[in-house]
């Protein structure tokens, strides 16, 4: 099977790099220099356009910030739509929104390609070892078609409905994050203000009912030792988290919750700018609260 990738980022580098080892590749991103080095290191093609990327490929994948950056992308004389085949399959691991995927199905569908909706969760060290989890939007049909190559990097692919489904299905999840970051922040920051050791206060709370992955393993490896590696921006988390408070206002549930996550993730991104991980956030929790929940080992 030819595949075409497009997007080289954090998590699209690991991704392509499962589907180098399987399928005849070409890929593209926006730095020439970055798929030039990727195709020099695999062996596979690397494509100065998106056009050209998607030429004879029977899956274009693409895995860009945000589902606009994957709508702009299509037309024009060096699109990808006047690369892609009829019959062909453009499968989105972007973590997009609803509105624009289904816009965008619509005007592949008009030109005879298909479209799926496949955001996926489990960092850059799940795309490395080919476990991450993959939701889906669209068809059965073509999600069967696809199987093969979300196979290479996911271990669990669920058919979450029609297009869109697989976006507001993650975005949801990145709310749940956000909530938990902030939550957990303002817990530890007041327990340590109390003089009570937070990393106690952490053994007890993974061991009972308010224990999360955030609690478990996020904390503890980048808030408890300072260390705050940077594996995933803040701006997509606030990206993202935008999105599932627009989803929720726009199928009118009561939401205040996720509405006050996605603004406390806006200012936490204002704050601290482009470059921070999402786990930062708590440090603005600590400058709001005059203190520091661990200091680090």
């Amino acid at each position: 099977m030819n595949v075409a990738f497009l997007g080289l980022g954090a998590i699209g580098w690991p991704m392509a790099e499962r589907l180098a080892s399987r399928f005849a590749l070409a890929v593209w991103n926006r730095t020439v220099e970055k798929a030039r080095e990727f195709a020099e290191l695999h062996g596979v093609r690397w494509s100065s356009t998106p056009r050209e990327a998607a030429r004879g490929a029977e899956v274009v994948v693409t895995c860009l910030p945000t589902s606009a950056e994957v709508e702009g992308l299509l037309e024009g004389s060096d699109g990808l739509l006047s690369g892609m085949e009829r019959g062909s399959l453009l499968v989105d691991c972007t973590s997009g929104d609803p509105a624009t995927s289904r816009r965008i199905a619509d005007l592949l569908a008009r030109h005879g390609v298909g479209f799926l909706d496949a955001p996926v969760s489990g960092g850059v060290s799940g795309a490395q070892r080919g476990t991450l989890t993959v939701m889906v939007g669209g068809s059965e049909e073509n999600l069967d078609r696809a199987r093969p190559v979300l196979s290479s990097f996911g271990e669990k692919i669920v058919h979450c409905g029609d297009v869109g489904a697989g976006d507001a299905v993650k975005a949801v999840n990145q709310a749940m994050l956000g909530v938990h970051i902030w939550a957990l922040g303002e817990g530890l920051a007041a327990l340590a203000k109390a003089g009570i050791a937070t990393d106690k206060a952490l053994e007890v709370i993974n061991s009972s009912s308010g224990r999360s992955n955030t609690s478990m393993n996020l904390f503890p490896e980048r808030v408890m030792t300072r260390a705050f590696p940077r594996t995933f921006r803040l701006a997509l988390l606030d990206k993202d988290v935008r999105i599932a408070a627009e989803f929720a206002r726009q199928n009118g549930v009561a939401s205040p919750l996720i509405q006050l996550a996605s603004e406390l993730m806006r200012v936490a991104h204002q704050l601290l700018g482009e470059e921070a991980d999402h786990v930062e956030a708590v440090r603005v929790v600590e400058e709001w609260s005059s203190v520091q929940i661990s200091e680090g080992e």
